[in-house]
């Protein structure tokens, strides 16, 4: 006589951590995210007492050290900034253009970019760090 189980073994996979880790992940990605910011040339910026924040769209115009010069991280002569600047510009409306120059950099420098943004009416704003 052969003798039946009523009950038969199901193998479970234990899913209870999983929510758990799944959080710490979203956590994780999300920190790293706000400390990431791939539009930046890494330069020296000057000091400021108060430094705002802007939620309009932008184009970013670096000037590095050895007065080399990027329009959104993209190499451009001096001879060809204002006119790669003013198609940027007709692309898109009411834009801001932020000027990343180094501190030790001659105020000269600082006025020749600043003279396009006034012969062309464009909205021109200096980055600094904070104090």
């Amino acid at each position: 006589m052969s003798i039946k189980r009523k009950r038969r073994f199901h193998a479970e996979v234990a899913t209870s951590s999983l929510s758990d880790i799944m959080f710490f992940l979203l956590l994780f990605f999300l920190i790293i995210s706000t400390l990431a910011n791939p539009n930046v040339i890494k330069m020296t910026l000057p000091k400021a007492k108060s430094n705002e924040k802007t939620n309009k769209q932008y184009i970013s115009l670096s000037v590095t050290e050895d007065k080399k010069f990027y329009l959104d991280k993209q190499p451009v002569p001096f001879e060809e900034l204002e006119t790669t600047l003013m198609s940027k510009m007709n692309s898109q409306k009411d834009q801001t253009v932020i000027v990343r120059i180094p501190f030790n950099l001659q105020v000269q420098d600082l006025v020749d970019v600043l003279q396009i943004g006034v012969k062309n009416n464009l909205k021109f704003v200096i980055a600094t760090s904070p104090k």
